[in-house]
């Protein structure tokens, strides 16, 4: 039976000589596997592009209940990305946070909150213009309300007392949009983001090790 259904993709593997197997996130039936065929043949230059880490798309999906693997019958983007695939610091950005979502959402089923945020959140990193370089960190801590162990103060995650400065940036990241300006350097940055990723390992034992984030720090280093 075919579905209409919003996705938002996460990775793909290379599947024999020309085609994939794309895991994307959906809004109707949670994280799914599709087997996409010829998509990395001559023929098809190009059509690759759809299955990049945060693509937004429309998909009319097969759907078998207890399949490991599905068939998209129909797609295409929903909202090109205008920023995220061509300013380096937003796509180690994007990379990142596919990752991490990749490793720590394994729902199946209805997640239509999980999704909402996700999505928007993409968006809002594609339409930031200035004041992103805590864009992920601000993302992580919102995140954990949406996968059941929600922050609400920092000494949740922090193994012993934070500074005065760290707790107030905490809170603001928690609880401001993404548009508000933090004023953070590289150590303090990098300190934080391994103080979340230590908090994730501790919910999540998926999260082993994130190949992504020597990328994102050297691009960060160079801002």
């Amino acid at each position: 039976m075919l579905h209409k259904t919003r996705g938002i993709v996460f990775k793909y593997f290379k599947y024999r000589d020309t085609s994939i197997i794309v895991k994307i996130f959906t809004e109707e039936f949670g994280l799914q596997s599709y087997i996409v065929n010829g998509v990395r043949s001559v023929k098809s230059k190009g059509r690759i592009a759809l299955y990049q880490p945060l693509t937004l798309l429309d998909l009319v999906v097969y759907n078998k209940p207890n399949s490991g693997i599905n068939r998209i019958a129909e797609i295409k983007c929903s909202i090109p990305l205008q920023t995220i695939p061509y300013e380096i610091l937003k796509s180690s950005i994007g990379v990142f946070i596919a990752e991490v979502l990749y490793k720590c959402i394994k729902e199946e089923g209805e997640v239509k909150d999980l999704f909402g945020f996700i999505h928007y959140s993409i968006e809002m990193l594609d339409h930031s213009e200035d004041n992103y370089q805590n864009f992920h960190l601000q993302f992580l801590l919102k995140l954990t309300r949406y996968l059941g162990f929600g922050l609400s103060e920092s000494d949740q995650f922090f193994h012993t007392s934070a500074d005065e400065k760290m707790e107030k940036t905490i809170r603001t990241l928690l609880d401001e949009r993404y548009t508000a300006k933090v004023n953070l350097n590289n150590k303090e940055r990098r300190v934080l983001l391994d103080h979340i990723l230590s908090f994730y390992k501790t919910q999540i034992d998926t999260i082993v090790e994130i190949k992504s984030i020597n990328v994102l720090r050297a691009v960060l280093e160079d801002q």
